[in-house]
């Protein structure tokens, strides 16, 4: 019963949390000194009335600005985005087209810096002060300091350009036929399909993009994991495993890890949160058609509906997160379950 009220309690108060978000897109998004017309019409139907007021009149931007909040909440209220100005389609469409990349994207590199990042923090905690520690440290310190855009461009130049190993931007080679569209997930239909040259193709797409994001999810990750290992080594009560002869894998992986596991699952959270609202400079760089791509298409063409429908996606991902890792915390830690 206690969990249930926190869910209620929770999504309760999410209610006036995404109402909010809106509001702020809102008010952000028509700060812009800039025009939508101007954006979207050429310059020859600029130079015509008839044409600008037959836009403002299509898009509700001949409204005042109260009363063009107030028609996007209320379509809201009936699961309507409203339509893109760019691409003449349901904004809620174009996210579905668009996310299951970022999804893709975002769940490679996130399993990998919590393969890596785990690993290189528990062996940096366990060999603390030796030359392993200060090689992780150090390897972790790059990975959240390197320009993700820097760094994209260096591993495309070397591994694609010059040594040809891996695949370059895009999410296939021009030549390959994506699979039936099932999930949206490329590598995912590919295996559904019984198409493993489109998932050879496609996993090699997804190396570059996912050590670029993954460079800093995996130094993050490392450096929290190590930091709270070290907390937990110095307790009592491994002190007292120890005593009893346990071996230095069952203390640390049975009984230090577990114990350390709130602040790493908290990291891994919202590292997944941060890569799922999409990243727009790897995507731009990749070719990567995801939500940080549509993002920054929205913006330069000031696309009003389109950037109100990404922002709430974004809020719905961290909330969602937040509240995926506060139940994981009743999972890990037993003194929430009896507060």
């Amino acid at each position: 019963m206690l969990i249930l009220r926190f869910l209620a309690r929770r999504i309760l108060l999410s209610l006036p949390i995404l109402l909010g978000i809106t509001l702020l897109a809102f008010i952000i998004s028509h700060l812009v000194p800039s025009d939508p017309i101007v954006a979207n019409l050429g310059q020859r139907a600029m130079s015509d009335p008839t044409i600008v007021a037959a836009f403002r009149s299509e898009w509700g931007l001949d409204k005042p600005l109260p009363e063009q909040y107030l028609s996007y909440v209320g379509n809201l209220l009936q699961g309507n985005l409203g339509k893109s100005i760019k691409s003449r389609r349901p904004v809620i469409e174009d996210l579905k087209a668009f996310l299951p990349a970022t999804i893709e994207l975002a769940l490679s590199s996130i399993l990998l810096g919590i393969l890596v990042g785990v690993t290189f923090g528990i062996l940096s905690a366990v060999s603390r002060n030796s030359w392993l520690d200060h090689l992780v440290r150090i390897f972790s310190l790059i990975g959240v300091s390197v320009p993700v855009f820097w760094l994209a461009l260096i591993l495309l130049f070397v591994f694609y350009s010059r040594l040809g190993i891996v695949a370059g931007p895009g999410r296939l080679d021009p030549s390959m036929t994506a699979p039936p569209l099932v999930t949206g997930l490329i590598t995912v239909d590919a295996i559904l399909a019984g198409q493993w040259d489109v998932l050879k193709n496609a996993l090699s797409h997804l190396i570059l993009p996912s050590l670029v994001l993954g460079s800093y999810t995996t130094g993050l990750i490392a450096r929290v994991t190590r930091s709270s290992m070290l907390d937990v080594l110095g307790l009592d009560y491994i002190r007292a495993a120890r005593a009893k002869g346990l071996s230095q894998r069952a203390v640390v992986m049975k009984h230090a890890l577990r114990n350390a596991m709130v602040p790493i699952v908290t990291v891994i959270g919202f590292s997944l949160a941060n890569l799922l609202a999409g990243t727009v400079l790897t995507e731009r760089i990749f070719a990567w058609q995801g939500i940080g791509s549509y993002a920054f298409l929205a913006s330069t063409s000031l696309d009003f509906q389109a950037i109100m429908g990404v922002s709430l996606l974004i809020a719905l991902v961290f909330i969602a997160t937040n509240l995926v890792v506060d139940l994981l915390y009743f999972a890990l830690d037993p003194r929430m379950r009896t507060s």
